[in-house]
C-alpha cells in the first residue's frame, strides 16, 4: 500500500493527547482538528497506530473529502475514488453515516447512495453485477459536516477502548481510553506514587500501569484490517514483536482504594489479565479512611457523580471531604473527573486548570490541582 492519510479519531476534548502519542510514536505534520487527528502513514502505520494508540477511538483510512450539494454529487465522486484498490472481490462493506447542519441530511439515503457507487466502481473492476461479501470486513463510514463528505474506511473494528483485559466491570466504568488520557495528562511517572481513591474496577490504575511499563494497550486483541490482502500477515507479527520489546522493566507501585470489596475482586481480575497485578495493590477503603504519609504523589480519580436524587447530598458531602483530606497534601497533584458543575464550590477551591471532556454521552470536567515538583 502506498502513503496513505490516516486519521485517528478522539472523543472531544482529547485531540491533543492523541496527537501527543503520535508524536512520541514519531509521527510529524499532523493536522489536529475536531474529534480527529490525520497524518500520512503506510499499512505498517495501520498496525502500528492500532497497536499503541491509549486515547484515540478508532483508525481510520480517509478515502477522499470532497463537498456535495446533491445526491447525484455524492454517487458521483463516491464512484470516483479508488475503491477497487482497497476492496477485494468478496469484501464485507457495510456503510455507516452521520450528517451534521448539511443540505444531505438523510443518514439513510446518503448510505445507500455511497454504498450504490462503490459497488459500481467494483463492477468495473471485477466484471461482474453481485458480490456476495463473504470475505474481510470493510466497515465504509460517510461523514458529512456543513455539505463537505468525508468518506473512510475503519481499520480497528471494534473500538480501540476493548483492551481485552476487561472482561468484567462494574455498573458505570469509566472508558478505557478516556482512563489512560487522564493520566496522560497528569504529571505522574513511575518515580511518583499514584493513588486512586475510588478504583471502581481498576480501569485508571491498570490503564497508568500499562503506561509505566510501556505496554502496547492492543497488543493482546485483534482488528478489522487483520484479515485485509493489503497488510501482509508478517507486519502485524513485526509490529506485535516490535511492541513486546519494548516493554519495560520497571519497579513501581500504584494503590486503588474503593469501598466495594465486590468491585475490588473485579479490578484484580482486571490487572491480572493485563499483566500488571504485580504493579497495583487494591484495598477497601472507605474514602474517610483515607490518609497517606507518601510525599509528592498524584491523586487520579473519577469519584461519583452523584446523578440520581437521592445521592446529591451524599457526593456534595463527599467533594467537601476529599477539600478536607486533600488540602494537607500540599506536595500532591489532584486530578478529578466530574459532572458536577460545581465541584469547585464544594472543594473548596479552584482548580489550575480545567479541561472539558465527556464520560460516553455525559459532558464532564477534569479539575487538576498541580503541586511542585519533587526535589532531585
Amino acid at each position: 500500500m502506498k502513503k496513505l492519510d490516516i486519521i485517528a479519531t478522539a472523543t472531544f476534548g482529547l485531540e491533543a493527547v492523541v496527537a501527543r502519542e503520535l508524536r512520541d510514536l514519531g509521527y510529524k505534520d499532523l493536522k489536529v482538528e475536531n474529534s480527529r487527528v490525520i497524518f500520512k502513514g503506510t499499512a505498517m502505520d495501520i498496525c502500528r497506530t492500532n497497536l499503541w494508540l491509549r486515547s484515540a477511538d478508532r483508525v481510520f483510512i480517509r478515502m477522499g473529502e470532497f463537498e456535495a450539494l446533491s445526491f447525484e454529487e455524492l454517487f458521483e465522486k463516491t464512484k470516483a475514488l479508488p475503491w477497487d484498490q482497497l476492496l477485494p472481490e468478496d469484501a464485507e462493506f457495510p456503510v455507516q453515516g452521520k450528517s451534521v447542519k448539511s443540505k444531505l441530511f438523510s443518514v439513510s439515503d446518503c448510505q445507500a447512495i455511497v454504498k450504490k457507487a462503490v459497488v459500481e466502481k467494483l463492477k468495473q473492476k471485477y466484471n461482474r453485477s453481485w458480490f456476495p461479501e463473504t470475505g474481510p470486513r470493510y466497515v465504509l463510514e460517510v461523514g458529512i459536516l456543513k455539505d463537505v463528505v468525508t468518506l473512510t474506511v475503519d481499520t480497528s473494528g471494534v473500538g480501540l477502548h476493548k483492551r481485552s483485559y476487561r472482561q468484567l466491570a462494574s455498573q458505570a466504568p469509566l472508558k478505557e481510553t478516556l482512563a489512560s488520557a487522564l493520566v496522560g495528562l497528569s504529571y505522574w511517572n513511575t518515580s511518583r506514587r499514584l493513588i486512586d481513591p475510588f478504583c471502581g474496577s481498576g480501569t485508571i490504575p491498570i490503564e497508568a500501569a500499562m503506561m509505566g511499563l510501556n505496554i502496547a494497550p492492543g497488543l493482546n486483541r485483534n482488528f478489522d484490517a487483520e484479515k485485509w490482502p493489503q497488510i501482509p500477515a508478517k507486519l502485524w507479527d513485526e509490529a506485535r514483536t516490535e511492541a513486546r520489546d519494548k516493554r519495560k522493566n520497571e519497579k513501581f507501585t500504584i494503590l486503588g482504594y474503593d469501598i466495594d470489596g465486590r468491585i475490588l475482586s473485579i479490578a484484580r481480575h482486571n490487572a491480572r489479565l493485563a499483566g500488571v497485578e504485580g504493579y497495583i495493590d487494591f484495598h477497601q477503603l472507605a474514602f474517610s479512611d483515607f490518609s497517606t504519609k507518601t510525599k509528592y504523589g498524584c491523586i487520579i480519580c473519577n469519584p461519583p457523580y452523584g446523578e440520581r436524587l437521592g445521592e446529591r447530598k451524599e457526593v456534595e458531602e463527599l467533594y467537601r471531604q476529599m477539600g478536607q483530606k486533600f488540602k494537607d497534601m500540599d506536595t500532591w497533584s489532584i486530578y478529578v473527573l466530574t459532572a458536577e458543575e460545581e465541584f469547585e464550590k464544594y472543594y473548596g477551591r479552584r482548580a489550575d486548570r480545567k479541561r472539558k471532556l465527556y464520560n460516553g454521552r455525559i459532558k464532564v470536567d477534569y479539575y487538576q490541582y498541580y503541586g511542585p515538583r519533587p526535589p532531585r
